[in-house]
C-alpha cells in the first residue's frame, strides 16, 4: 500500500529506497530496541565499553574476533539475551558445553571486566545482552572495520538452553543449502548469510575444525592446505590454531572473500560460499568492493542484534553476568 501510494510521487528506485528504510524502522521499533536507551540513565556507558574493548583488544587482537563471536552466539539461541554467559551450577545448565561453543568460545573475562566498568559507573542499568552487542560493535571498530548504531535496551534471561546451542549454531562442516536454510531458520536472506559470513575475516579455527577440509576437499587450493598441514596433522594438534583470513587476520576487511576466490577458505562451511554455487556472484562482489560488504555487514549485525530480544520487564538485568540474580 505504501509502495504503491509513493509510486506517484517519486521514481521506481526512489520509492523501493524509502520503503526499505521505512520497513527497516518498523523493524526497529517492534523489537522495542532504541539507539539513545541509555542516554539518560547511564551517559557513559558506550565510552565505557569502547575503552575496555579497546584495552582488551590492544592486549590480543584475537580477542576482537572472539567479543564479535560471543554476540553470534548468544543471538543465534533463543536471541540476543546473553544467556551464553550463564556459567552452569548444580542445578542449571548453561550453554558454554555445548558442541559449538566448548573448549571455543572465549572473552568471558573481558565481558566480566566490561560488566564491572559499567557498574562503578552506573550500578544496575546496563544489561549483560546489551554489553555484548556493543563490544561486538567496537571490536570490529579496533580491527579497523566499519561502525554502526546498536540498539539498546535488551533485558538478560534468566534460562539457557544446551540443546538449542547444539541445534541452532550452524556448524562449519555444512554445505551451502544446509547455511541457507540454517540462517533462514533466523530470519536472514543468503546475501545476509554471506555478509556476516564476513566477519571470518578475523579470528582463528582450532586445527579439530578445519582438519577434514585440508585433507579431503578437493575445491582448496593446494599450495594453501600444504601449508596448513604441519600446524595441523592429520592425527594430532586439535587445539592448534590458524587464521581464519591469513593475509590480513588481525584487520576487519574483505580479505576473507578474497581468499574464497581463490580456493583459499579455511573452513568447509567458508568455501562452500563459493563453489559454483548460488552466493558466488555475492563473494565476488565483496572481493571487489570492502565498501559493499561493509554496507551489507552492518545492516545484517543491526538485524542480528534484533533477534527476539527480552524488553520491557522481560529478564532482568543481571548484576553478574555469568549468573542470575
Amino acid at each position: 500500500m505504501l509502495l504503491t501510494w509513493v509510486f506517484g510521487i517519486l521514481g521506481r528506485q526512489e520509492a523501493l529506497a524509502l520503503n526499505l528504510v521505512l520497513l527497516a524502522l518498523v523493524s526497529m521499533a517492534s523489537s522495542g530496541l532504541s539507539s539513545t536507551f541509555y542516554s539518560a540513565k547511564c551517559p557513559k556507558a558506550l565510552s565505557t565499553i569502547r575503552t575496555a574493548v579497546n584495552t582488551a583488544v590492544a592486549n590480543e587482537n584475537r580477542m576482537g574476533a572472539s567479543l564479535l563471536r560471543l554476540h553470534f552466539h548468544d543471538c543465534f539461541v533463543n536471541g540476543c539475551d546473553g544467556s551464553i554467559l550463564l556459567d552452569d551450577t548444580a542445578n542449571f545448565t548453561g550453554e558454554k558445553t555445548a558442541g559449538p561453543n566448548a573448549d571455543s568460545v572465549r572473552g568471558f573475562e573481558v565481558i566480566d571486566d566490561i560488566k564491572s566498568r559499567v557498574e562503578s559507573v552506573c550500578p544496575g542499568v546496563v544489561t549483560c545482552a546489551d554489553i555484548l552487542a556493543v563490544a561486538a560493535r567496537d571490536s570490529v571498530v579496533a580491527l579497523g572495520g566499519p561502525t554502526w548504531t546498536v540498539q539498546l535496551g535488551r533485558r538478560d534471561s534468566t534460562t539457557a538452553s544446551i540443546s538449542d546451542a547444539e541445534t541452532d549454531i550452524p556448524s562449519p562442516a555444512l554445505d551451502l543449502d544446509d547455511l541457507i536454510s540454517a540462517f533462514s531458520d533466523k530470519g536472514f536472506s543468503a546475501k545476509e548469510m554471506v555478509a556476516l559470513s564476513g566477519s571470518h575475516t578475523i579470528g582463528q579455527s582450532r586445527c579439530l575444525v578445519f582438519r577434514d577440509r585440508i585433507y579431503n576437499d578437493d575445491n582448496i587450493d593446494s599450495s594453501f592446505a600444504e601449508s596448513l598441514k604441519s600446524n595441523c596433522p592429520d592425527t594430532d594438534g586439535d587445539d592448534n590454531l590458524s587464521a581464519l583470513d591469513d593475509t590480513s587476520p588481525v584487520i576487519f576487511d574483505n580479505g576473507y572473500f578474497k581468499n574464497l576466490v581463490d580456493n583459499k577458505g579455511l573452513l568447509h562451511s567458508d568455501q562452500e560460499l563459493f563453489n559454483n554455487g548460488s552466493t558466488d556472484s555475492q563473494v565476488s562482489s565483496y572481493a571487489s568492493s570492502a565498501t559493499s560488504f561493509y554496507k551489507d555487514f552492518t545492516a545484517a549485525m543491526v538485524k542480528m542484534g534484533n533477534i527476539s530480544p527480552l524488553t520491557g520487564t522481560k529478564g532482568q538485568i543481571r548484576v553478574n553476568c555469568r549468573k542470575i540474580n
